[in-house]
């Protein structure tokens, strides 16, 4: 249990990274074509990680591997997980063109819903009420958060959908592969394939690219480096202790904190339907929490 809360707590700083991202990363597209600036992020968290990674391995066991010989497959199982990520990206961004911000930020947030669902396919076996409980009240902070009076279905809510399908795989599969792969390699073959699928990508359907300003540069290094290859590297480790559901669960979390640096960084308000939606995603994550641990000291 001690193991789980620990990871849950290093999947929350994940989610807090992501959300404080979140400004950073809307202004750096605005100006310049997403895949691109995938590419560049990508590319950046890479290289980043490259060097790094033999020191790090060496110097913490957590980081290795549990099975030797398995190098291979975890650069391969990684590059699955980077196409996975890729199709999440485009179907969000091709999503988006067709629908509302607000929709598309539900729909994305589904995964907290699907995750459950895909792990009760896979291991045959239903996740405790607390739970579903929590994922419960998750989904609906989730659309207090983001819809709007415009419920009507598009195309573009067809394709964000499948973006939640692609996110929520990349967390179920995540989960399986954790404990036999080195999490670095996991980290670094994902992080290569993403920034190669997205740069082909870029290249075929956004070139040429616009003149790049310092505040994408800087965005692009800041993100490749901490909400790149350092949250995915926590994520891969951090799933070794914890279950896609509840890894699920807690990333739900990343427009509460998405509103809170919004506030502090770009002085939007935190209107009632943020704090009430907040609320419910923060209440579902302490019940998946508090009552296991209840459980099991009773």
């Amino acid at each position: 249990m001690r193991r789980q809360l620990f990871a849950d707590f290093a999947l929350l700083v994940v989610s807090a990274i992501w959300g404080a991202t979140f400004v950073m990363v809307k202004d750096a597209i605005s100006a310049f074509p997403v895949f691109a600036f995938l590419f560049l992020r990508f590319s950046v968290a890479t290289l980043s990680l490259l060097p790094v990674r033999p020191l790090l391995e060496r110097r913490f066991a957590v980081l290795r591997g549990r099975q030797h010989g398995w190098e291979r497959d975890s650069w391969l199982m990684g590059g699955i997980l980077g196409v996975v990520l890729v199709l999440g990206y485009g179907f969000q961004t091709t999503g988006l063109q067709h629908t509302t911000p607000a929709k598309a930020g539900f729909i994305t947030g589904l995964y907290v819903v699907i995750v459950p669902i895909l792990t009760s396919m896979f291991t045959r076996r239903v996740p405790d009420p607390p739970l579903w409980i929590g994922v419960s009240l998750a989904t609906v902070g989730l659309m207090i958060l983001s819809l709007n009076r415009t419920l009507r279905p598009e195309l573009g809510d067809l394709l964000v959908f499948f973006c939640a399908i692609s996110f929520a795989l990349h967390i179920v599969i995540t989960g399986y592969l954790a404990p036999g792969h080195g999490p670095l390699a996991l980290t670094l073959s994902q992080l290569a394939t993403t920034a190669i699928l997205s740069g082909i990508i870029s290249r075929v359907w956004e070139w040429p690219w616009p003149a790049m300003n310092p505040s994408m540069i800087v965005a692009a290094i800041f993100t490749g480096v901490f909400a790149s290859t350092l949250a995915i590297a926590i994520q891969t480790i951090a799933q070794r202790f914890t279950s896609p559901t509840h890894t699920a669960l807690i990333f739900s979390l990343e427009p509460v904190f998405a509103a809170l640096f919004s506030f502090l960084l770009a002085r939007e308000p935190i209107t009632g339907r943020v704090v009430l939606g907040g609320t419910l995603i923060l209440a579902g994550t302490l019940i998946a929490e508090i009552v296991p641990m209840m459980r099991g000291r009773g």
